[in-house]
Formats: C-alpha cells, sequence, structure tokens
C-alpha cells in the first residue's frame, strides 16, 4: 500500500465532532487507561481532535505529525499545555522521554510498516500501551480513506506481534478496528 498523508488544506475536516461516532473519547481512552502523569506519543495527530482528549486525561502529550502545516493549524487552533508537537514519521520518533503508551486515530494505514512498529515498541516502557484505531478494509468505505489504502485488525495483529507488541484485543467493526496491546 502506498503512503499518503490527509491534505492539510482539508484540515477543518478533522474537527468535525461527528467523528466520535466511528470512536469515542470513552473507547480511546479504554484502549490504553491513562495515568495523569503518563507520557504519551499520539502518532498522526493532525489538528489535534483527539490529541485533546487525550492530553486531558495524562501528563505529557507528544502530538506526532510528517506534516508541519498540521502543527501549525493545531496551534492556531490552540495547543493544551502538556502538548508538544512533533514532526517526525514513525519510523524515526525523536522523543527522548521513555513512552507509557502510543496511541493513533485513523492514522495506522499511513504508518503501517515493520519499521513503524519496531520504532514504536523502541520507545515504550515495559508493559507500555499501544492503542490503534482506525478505519477497516472490511468497511463499506463510506467515510474514510478508500478501501484499498485500509488494514484490518488481523493486518495489525500480525505488524504488532511481529515487533514484540502483546496484543490483548483487536477487532474489526463496522468501518473501524480497534486494537489494544503492550510491549
Amino acid at each position: 500500500m502506498g503512503f499518503h498523508t490527509f491534505d492539510p488544506a482539508r484540515a477543518d475536516q478533522l474537527e468535525d465532532p461527528t467523528r466520535y461516532a466511528y470512536l469515542s473519547v470513552d473507547e480511546l481512552l479504554a484502549l490504553f487507561d491513562p495515568e495523569s502523569d503518563d507520557v504519551v506519543a499520539d502518532l498522526g495527530s493532525g489538528t489535534g481532535f483527539y490529541t485533546d482528549d487525550v492530553a486531558a486525561a495524562t501528563g505529557t502529550v507528544y502530538a506526532v505529525d510528517v506534516q508541519p502545516e498540521m502543527h501549525d493549524i493545531y496551534r492556531e487552533k490552540g495547543l493544551p499545555d502538556n502538548v508538544t508537537p512533533v514532526t517526525a514519521t514513525a519510523e524515526s520518533l525523536p522523543i527522548d522521554d521513555p513512552l507509557d503508551a502510543v496511541v493513533s486515530t485513523m492514522t495506522f494505514h499511513e504508518f503501517a510498516t515493520p519499521a513503524a512498529m519496531d520504532a514504536i515498541a523502541e520507545a515504550l516502557v515495559p508493559g507500555g500501551c499501544v492503542a490503534l484505531a482506525d478505519w477497516t478494509h472490511t468497511g463499506a468505505g463510506n467515510a474514510g480513506p478508500p478501501l484499498a489504502e485500509r488494514y484490518a485488525a488481523d493486518d495489525a495483529v500480525e505488524l504488532c506481534e511481529n515487533a514484540g507488541i502483546t496484543v490483548h484485543r483487536a477487532e474489526d467493526r463496522r468501518e473501524t478496528f480497534v486494537l489494544e496491546g503492550s510491549r
């Protein structure tokens, strides 16, 4: 599958609250059960739509995105005090802090490679959590990226397990999949 990113010219679509129909805040937080002092990386943070929810529940959040334009939009919107933007790929996380959790909401399809999963596993503390939610290739394709660019939960499980991440739960749903795991 080819790598692509979300067009920053359409970034306003990332702030649409109807996105919670596909993944609610409670669902996201339940995937990694954050503590108030945890250090978390949000991969593919975009405009911070879900990052803001993670920041409200934890200590430090690194908003990781490959597009500096997305960080600019997030700054204009208003970054929470505990969020630091990081321009990087998942394969090369330039974060010195050991991570208690890595989350990704609706962007796994943009970085799903063995190298990225190895980097994620390496950045996590022992027992650190992985929380993934993305569009599934078994969905109808009425929202999100084209079906050909999507992965299913089983694909994510394989990539995680090959990187040494133990998967505790993974399921395809109507349009999305969710996965929770730990190092």
